[in-house]
């Protein structure tokens, strides 16, 4: 029998998309999903960004997204609760502080591990900045509140959109480490108090080191989003 950790978490079929007036961005497009780090590498342009917000139904396209057996067309609910994507610089979360914005995934994620929320606001530095409002965090502090939550989050598929921009040194080496024992994870034992996890990100070649379960390549777009 195949190890858990090597079937698709996510499956992607026949996927379309193409925004007003413009080529398409995916025709018949299709991919599956395994669990650990996987990254999406592609020219500015190529649809990197348009493709997360597709696989978190935040966009519509065509075709067919499974993630661990729920369909986002048939199940959207069910779908969403098992993916965590956020995007910390909406305006929406000004007022809240890390941990409001923590509380307010937690809704979402309620597996949030709040042992590794800990150890996150340890790594990305965030503890002097726990009563601070997300309106008056540096950019990158703000990024970095956003990658604790959702690294925290215990979701079955993280969507992370160019995790290392804004961040400083210390902060890229605290997300490698992070990473690689995501990675790690996936290649060892299976764990059946654990579902399967599994991050798909925007690349900077920062994070090439990081033991991947697959990197997804997209092609060149003149027009793309």
């Amino acid at each position: 029998m195949a190890s858990s950790s090597a079937l698709p978490v996510l499956q992607v079929q026949a996927l379309c998309f193409a925004f007003a007036d413009q080529p398409p961005l995916f025709t018949d497009w299709s991919m599956g999903l395994t669990a650990g780090v996987t990254r999406l590498v592609g020219d500015t342009g190529s649809g990197k960004t348009t493709l997360l917000r597709l696989l978190a139904g935040e966009l519509r396209g065509g075709g067919q997204l499974t993630l661990n057996g729920r369909r986002l067309d048939a199940d959207p609910v069910a779908y969403r609760q098992q993916l965590c994507w956020f995007d910390p610089r909406d305006p929406a979360w000004d007022a809240l502080t890390p941990g409001g914005l923590m509380d307010a995934q937690r809704c979402l994620h309620p597996a949030l591990d709040e042992a590794a929320w800990q150890r996150h606001l340890h790594g990305f530095d965030l503890l002097p900045h726990l009563a601070k409002p997300l309106y008056a965090l540096s950019t990158g502090s703000r990024r970095k509140t956003g990658l604790a939550v959702a690294l925290a989050a215990g979701a079955s598929l993280t969507l992370l959109d160019e995790p290392t921009a804004g961040l400083d040194t210390a902060s890229v080496a605290y997300l490698l480490r992070v990473l690689a024992d995501v990675a790690q994870a996936a290649r060892g034992p299976d764990r059946p108090d654990r579902p399967p996890q599994a991050l798909l990100l925007t690349s900077h070649p920062a994070l090439e080191s990081v033991l991947q379960a697959g990197v997804i390549q997209l092609p060149d777009h003149p027009l793309g989003g």
